[in-house]
């Protein structure tokens, strides 16, 4: 990970101003944050410059205003929480760049915390204008960026000031790289994707993209009845893609190739009904569906099966549930291979990373996301990564 500055490639910054684009967009309830998850993932980087004595500029998008003021997506509606997860008093300026910007970095000692307005507020953020950069950057004498859940956008403050100022990965971001490295990057092989989730044509060119780097595909959620139905298994009135057999059959194709073994459900749980543990709820085959019964979830032979394969692996990327795990008892196959994948990295047998909001709340549920070598809360990035994408923001931070 040598490409990358960090904050150990930092001088004497006692004094400067450094320009901190932080993920703020935090979902909220009558005014209020409602989980700060991604303030407390930047708040090492914040503390760490302000303690160097750096004067702190927060830079971060708030909703989608499209270009224009908005005072429900001001960032100073998430001010309090920020405040509370660093434990320092952070100075609000209604502005990003110009002399509002420039009076208010006078006042600021050294080590202090300002939050800037929301960037998507002017549309120089979402064109990357160069012009709109540089008028940010020059308040700034430092970048560091900290917000991999937006790096998959080529924005000003994502991007541009990448290329104007001296920039730096931030902890967060730092700590990003350096596990999707050992994920995806170089990992230590064999090496075994989950990729779960309603829809295949969400996930086609991840799909496509993972066949040529793991060694073992596993695929549940809604997505596995279009592959089921690909190799001709009647799959009764389960969530399926029809159109997208000829897809699934290719990208099977593709997988036999490059000696990537596809693992699909032989065994499943089907009902009659999508509702908590319903009547006609039976584990069967999945030659046996019957035309008006729903495939929700992965069997428990199946789940077996996939445990054996994960001993085998020393490194797993996980991005989606097995089966319909917000109902029960359609959480089980998601759960039980989670706990197992949990299990092997505690021993230390296995590097897990896992990504994608579906995915963190499945985790949480099964209770072991803490156990996994790492979690990105990144949705849209991680997803972008995973297809073997170069993301706009991770690339401009290259030395």
């Amino acid at each position: 990970m040598s490409q990358f500055k960090t904050l150990d490639d930092l001088g004497d910054i006692r004094g400067k101003v450094a320009l901190v684009r932080v993920d703020l967009n935090l979902p909220m309830n009558g005014g209020a944050v409602t989980d700060a998850t991604r303030v407390r993932a930047s708040a090492p980087t914040i503390l760490e410059l302000a303690d160097a004595g750096a004067k702190v500029l927060l830079l971060a998008h708030f909703g989608r205003p499209k270009g224009q003021r908005n005072s429900t997506m001001s960032v100073s509606m998430t001010l309090d929480a920020v405040e509370d997860v660093l434990g320092r008093e952070v100075m609000f300026i209604p502005e990003v760049a110009g002399p509002v910007v420039g009076q208010a970095v006078g006042i600021l000692r050294d080590g202090d915390i300002a939050m800037l307005e929301n960037t998507r507020f002017w549309p120089g953020e979402e064109a990357n204008d160069p012009e709109f950069a540089k008028a940010i950057a020059a308040s700034g004498d430092l970048y560091v960026n900290d917000a991999f859940s937006a790096a998959h956008r080529a924005h000003a403050s994502t991007e541009g000031l990448a290329h104007l100022l001296p920039a730096y990965a931030g902890r967060a971001m730092e700590q990003e790289l350096k596990a999707l490295d050992a994920a995806l990057g170089n990992p230590e092989k064999p090496v075994a994707a989950v990729v779960g989730g309603a829809k295949v044509s969400s996930k086609l060119a991840v799909l496509e993209y993972l066949v040529g780097k793991v060694d073992h595909l596993i695929i549940g959620g809604g997505m596995a009845n279009t592959f089921l139905a690909a190799r001709g298994v009647n799959v009764g009135k389960s969530l399926c893609e029809h159109d997208l057999t000829q897809t699934a059959s290719r990208i099977m194709d593709a997988a036999d190739h490059a000696g990537c073994t596809v693992h699909l459900p032989y065994d499943v749980v089907v009902s009659k009904e999508f509702a908590v543990n319903p009547p006609s709820l039976r584990v069967c085959n999945v030659h046996e569906v019957a035309p008006d019964e729903m495939i929700l979830d992965v069997g428990p032979l199946a789940v077996e099966a996939l445990a054996d394969v994960l001993k085998t692996c020393r490194t797993l990327v996980w991005n989606g549930p097995m089966g319909a795990f917000e109902t029960e008892p359609f959480d089980a196959a998601t759960v039980a291979l989670a706990r197992i994948a949990a299990a092997l990295t505690s021993e230390g047998s296995l590097v897990s990373v896992a990504g994608g909001g579906d995915t963190v709340a499945a985790l949480n549920h099964a209770g072991v996301a803490d156990d996994f070598s790492y979690i990105s809360t990144a949705g849209g990035a991680f997803l972008e990564w995973m297809e073997g994408k170069e993301l706009p923001g991770v690339a401009a931070l290259r030395t």
